[in-house]
């Protein structure tokens, strides 16, 4: 009988992973790469790509590559998917980290450039459903596959803006916030559709993490809202739930929203 542990590996499975040239993406790659999988990993500028993907192989021994992708482009959407079956002839895992964006250039929606407002949300929310679209497609007729979509804290909670203003820091974006809520709506009704085909579709909603940019009073007034006393850390609180979902673990898990944040969300 297969035990619990071999039920994380992810030996032969292979994982198209958007934005992991960096951070909490390049994180959710090494987890998976570390079970066996083998990783695409995209970004807009193919160095980054390439030179993220080199890392993870010579770290884990398993194969990756790096592929350019705009995930707001159907077409290039499309290339990436048929680049990645030209080299596996499979897609099992797709993880949609790519957008970001929240807290850049003038952030308070009344005096917030409407343009700006259109492309964070078709960063956040139109590029993840092209890639669910293209992938989904695969994974339909491969009558298995995991989908994991990266939300945001930021569609639960309002924000206070007195914390970011008293430490120079420019607020999170209200179209942030309604971006990442689309992403969980997404995510709950696209698990429906791909459930009669085997597909287990989640999302997940990391708080706040300190990537070494933070003003340090910003990160210790963060840490004090947080039950736990900290913001999250970078290759460590994500890998494991990462895993979790894209692996067997989780074949009886979907249509879920799982928060990971120290419990900063239920602090007060």
């Amino acid at each position: 009988m297969e035990s619990t542990l071999d039920r994380f590996q992810l030996k032969e499975k292979v994982a198209i992973i958007t934005g992991a040239a960096r951070d909490l993406g390049f994180d959710a790659a090494c987890a998976l790469a570390e079970a066996g999988a083998s990783v695409v990993i995209t970004s807009r500028v193919l160095d980054k790509a390439e030179q993220a993907a080199k890392k993870i192989a010579d770290r884990f021994g398993t194969e990756a590559i790096g592929l350019e992708l705009d995930h707001t482009d159907w077409q290039k959407v499309q290339q990436v998917v048929n680049q990645t079956l030209e080299w596996k002839n499979r897609i099992d895992i797709l993880i949609n980290n790519a957008g970001g964006g929240s807290g850049m250039g003038e952030c308070n929606l009344f005096k917030r450039d409407p343009k700006a407002i259109a492309a964070l949300i078709e960063s956040n929310l139109i590029g993840p459903i092209l890639m669910c679209k293209a992938v989904g497609e695969i994974m339909i007729r491969q009558k298995s596959g995991k989908i994991i979509n990266i939300a945001s804290i930021a569609a639960m909670v309002g924000r206070d803006r007195d914390m970011y203003h008293r430490n120079n820091k420019n607020e999170q974006p209200i179209d942030y916030a309604a971006a990442k809520g689309g992403v969980i709506s997404m995510t709950r009704d696209l698990a429906a559709l791909m459930a009669p085909f085997g597909v287990c579709v989640n999302a997940i909603s990391p708080g706040g993490f300190d990537k070494g940019e933070l003003p340090k009073a910003f990160v210790q007034d963060y840490s004090q809202e947080t039950m736990l006393g900290r913001m999250g850390k970078l290759d460590q609180d994500l890998n494991g739930i990462i895993l979790f979902l894209a692996s067997p673990a989780s074949d009886y898990v979907t249509a879920q929203n799982i928060i990971v944040d120290g419990g900063f969300t239920f602090s007060k």
